[in-house]
Formats: structure tokens, C-alpha cells, sequence
């Protein structure tokens, strides 16, 4: 890379559906990245979408060799996350890649050794964590707000039966409610409190045979198979010794409902969907009155990206490259949240608690400003 360089040329693998925000994002909200060009698959498939964004569309093999490239985004199903970045890694590219790394941790750690012997970059996502409302939190908690934290509560809820109806990557390895949708929740997680040290889980998956349930879907009414998970219940210890509850069920309706709860010694902070980068916390002060009514005071974000800034991941990244420090969303926090899933499908096959054997660093706050990358 020249020196001084002050934008990363990037290459995007994948043009479905998520390519849009990404590279709507990438090209017109940070100002780190050069989109230079999008490959696919089918390379007409990238084609008509470089034409919708006044970039280059060609193929897989074609973006990797490109000099211009220093940065690969990969935005295609995680079944193919593993083949796609190692071979970006092996031709000298930086890489981030949409959730998960891989769907396996040893394929993952694989590629984590491949980056550091490479002295590349690798992150994944979810990024949302470093959006408005998670920084927010992120600042009431170093900033003692809360008192001692003493535990959290996680939970939520899908309707697989109509969203893997709409999307086939959900019926894919890693497509389950778990390694699909609980990283959000689980990287978040791990973002303010620190790393996981084990958990024990039941896991299962509730239909097996699904119906159809999306009526603009051509298949609709005819029945698929789901192979995947669809409900997970766990206790997860951390490292730093607070316990918490993390339950999804995939077997419920549409609209999601996120529970996000840490308990503090000062007060209860209510957390919004970490699937989102935006919405509003909320605060509940410790009191001792049995006859006060409880409060729950709205908190107002303090940092910027409150919309869809999924590309924020790639462009911390590209920050991180150009002046020498570790990037937030770190292939190590990638693949210990892996670690996390995968230990928990392990505990629900031995019945009892399991150690979760990697470990990783709590990323870096944002700054503390208004500023953005």
C-alpha cells in the first residue's frame, strides 16, 4: 500500500440483496473506501449491479488480481466464507466478511492464523455494535452508570417458517437462529462486557419440515426441510464472572422482540435491538421506595450512525489499516463469538456446562464525539 494513502481501493464479492446497503454506504458515507468494483457468481449478476453504482462488475478471479484492490467486502452466504476469503487473504487483500467468518470454528481459526502470517487485516461482521445506541451503552457502563453489573438477560424471537420461506441461505450450515440472528446479540455482548468463559444450552430445532409461509414466494404452501436450529435456551457465564440468560426461539411470530437487560448495583439499563444500530436506551435508577412507581428515563445517543450503516465494519476497518492499530471488529472477537454458538450445540449434546476454549479482547470504545469515520 503507498504510503499516505488515505482510501482503501474495495472490492465487494456478492450482489445479493445486502450488497445494496453496503455499497450505498461504503460509496457515499465514508469516505475511507474507494469502491473500485463487485464480482459474483454469475458475473451478469455483477454487471447489472456495478452498473447501478458507477463501479466495475467482473468476476471473482478478475477482482482478486486487481492491484487497485487492497480491501476485499464479502457479502455472499456463510457457506462460502471460508473459500472466498482464503483466497482473498492468499492474494494480499484485506478482508471483512458479513456474518459469520465461517460456520465452523476451525475453519475460522484457520483463517485467522492465514491473516497473521500474512500480516493482513480480517474482520467480520456484525458491526452494529459500533453504531449510536451501542456506544452509548458502551460509555454509561465505562462510565460506571450502572454500578457493579451483576447480570444480563437476552432474548427474542423470529418466524423462520416465513423468513427461511424468503431466504434460502437460511436453510444452509450456519443459517440457524443461532449462528444466523444470536451473533447480534452475542457480539454485542462480548463488545460490553468481555468474553465468554462457558455456557451450558439446550438446542432444537422445533420443525424440522416446514410449509412455505410466504405467499410472493413460488414455492408457497409447498413443504421445505430446515435442517437448522430454531431455539436455543443458555445460561453464559463471562470471564469477568457476571451470568446471564440467552434464549431465542425461531418458532414465533414476525415482528422481532428484543430483551436486552443489564442489572447494575445503581440501576437497570434496557437496551434496544442489536440487530439495529439506532434506537433508544433506556435508564432505571436504583431506588429503595417500595411505593415510588419505577421510571425508565430515555437515554440519548451520543455518537453518530443511528440508520442502516452496515459498511461502518469495512470503513473502521480501513481506519484501523491506515494508521496502525487493531480493528474493532477483530477476527479474533469474530471467532470467539463462533466459539460461543459452537460450544453451545456442544453443551446441549453432553447435557452439562462446556468451557469455551477460545478467548478474546473487548474492543475499543468509539471516540467520544460527534465526529464520524
Amino acid at each position: 500500500m503507498p504510503m499516505g494513502k488515505r482510501k482503501l481501493g474495495t472490492g465487494v464479492i456478492g450482489c445479493g440483496e445486502i450488497s445494496d446497503i453496503y455499497l450505498k454506504n461504503m460509496i457515499s458515507v465514508f469516505d475511507n473506501l474507494e469502491v473500485v468494483a463487485c464480482a459474483a457468481a454469475h458475473v451478469e449478476n455483477a454487471r447489472k449491479k456495478a452498473q447501478q453504482y458507477g463501479i466495475r462488475g467482473c468476476t471473482v478471479e478478475e477482482l482478486l488480481s486487481d492491484d487497485t484492490i487492497d480491501l476485499v467486502v464479502v457479502l455472499t452466504p456463510a457457506p462460502t466464507h471460508y473459500e472466498l476469503v482464503k483466497k482473498a487473504l492468499e492474494a494480499g487483500k484485506h478482508v471483512y466478511t458479513e456474518k459469520a467468518m465461517t460456520i465452523a470454528p476451525d475453519t475460522a481459526a484457520e483463517l485467522v492464523k492465514l491473516a497473521d502470517e500474512k500480516g493482513l487485516y480480517l474482520g467480520s461482521a456484525p458491526d452494529t455494535f459500533l453504531g449510536a445506541s451501542w456506544q452509548t451503552a458502551r460509555k454509561m457502563i465505562d462510565e460506571g452508570k450502572l454500578g457493579e453489573i451483576t447480570s444480563f438477560q437476552i432474548s427474542a424471537n423470529r418466524n423462520l417458517d416465513f423468513l427461511a420461506s424468503l431466504f434460502g441461505f437460511l436453510r444452509m450450515p450456519g443459517g440457524g437462529i443461532c449462528y444466523d440472528y444470536g451473533v447480534y446479540y452475542l457480539t454485542t455482548l462480548v463488545s460490553l462486557l468481555g468474553p465468554v468463559k462457558r455456557v451450558a444450552a439446550s438446542v432444537k430445532n422445533g420443525r424440522p419440515i416446514r410449509i412455505n409461509a410466504a405467499p410472493q414466494s413460488p414455492e408457497y404452501g409447498k413443504a421445505f426441510d430446515y435442517p437448522n436450529e430454531s431455539q436455543v435456551c443458555a445460561v453464559v457465564e463471562l470471564e469477568n464472572g457476571i451470568m446471564g440468560n440467552f434464549a431465542l426461539n425461531g418458532d414465533s411470530v414476525l415482528a422481532d422482540q428484543a430483551v436486552f437487560l443489564l442489572y447494575g448495583t445503581k440501576g437497570i439499563l434496557k437496551l434496544t435491538d442489536p440487530n439495529q444500530f439506532g434506537g433508544k436506551n433506556a435508564f432505571m435508577a436504583n431506588f429503595c421506595d417500595f411505593s415510588q412507581v419505577p421510571v425508565w428515563e430515555e437515554i440519548e445517543n451520543e455518537f453518530p450512525y443511528e440508520d442502516n450503516s452496515r459498511g461502518i465494519g469495512p470503513s473502521e476497518m480501513a481506519d484501523a489499516i491506515l494508521s496502525g492499530r487493531k480493528n474493532r471488529t477483530s477476527k479474533e472477537m469474530a471467532y470467539h463469538v463462533l466459539d460461543v454458538v459452537d460450544t453451545m450445540m456442544r453443551s446441549s449434546q453432553s447435557g452439562r456446562f462446556e468451557e469455551v476454549l477460545s478467548v478474546c479482547e473487548r474492543p475499543e470504545a468509539m471516540p467520544e464525539s460527534k465526529g464520524k469515520i
